[in-house]
């Protein structure tokens, strides 16, 4: 019986498309980790009735949410940044993780509309990154 083993690839190996892609992915969270601490009535998905937005458990929900995504934007920039397959990986299986989570709040919610398919497409592009370490 033969085993293949998959071996992590070269920092010099890594395309520069994929570096590209997980610095967009970056920039993005960073942006909207900023905006949340601005507008931190936008981790209400569907809408805001019901919900004092100016109150400080909404406000405080906000800042968490947005300080998440600022910090995982920030490891994925300078992971992208350096070019480490091993940082790269962890970073992008974080924010997976997150697209997994929403998908499955969408999911317990009966909600299948566009932050499901948006969490979805994110996942698949996390996934090519992160199978594009390995050789």
């Amino acid at each position: 019986m033969s085993y293949k083993i998959i071996v992590m690839i070269e920092t010099s190996m890594i395309p520069l498309y994929v570096r590209i892609i997980a610095g967009v992915f970056a920039l993005a969270n960073i942006g909207y980790g900023i905006v949340g601490y601005f507008k931190p009535s936008q981790i209400f998905e569907n809408s805001t009735e019901g919900i004092d937005v100016k109150g400080k458990g909404a406000r405080y929900a906000g800042y968490e949410y947005a300080s998440r995504n600022l910090s995982i934007g920030i490891g994925l920039l300078i992971a992208a940044a350096f070019g480490s397959p091993m940082a790269i990986i962890m970073v992008t299986g974080i924010r997976a993780l997150v697209e997994i989570q929403s998908m499955l709040i969408n999911i317990s919610l009966k909600k299948i509309n566009e932050g499901f398919y948006t969490a979805l497409v994110f996942l698949g592009i996390e996934v090519f990154i992160i199978v594009k370490m390995f050789v």
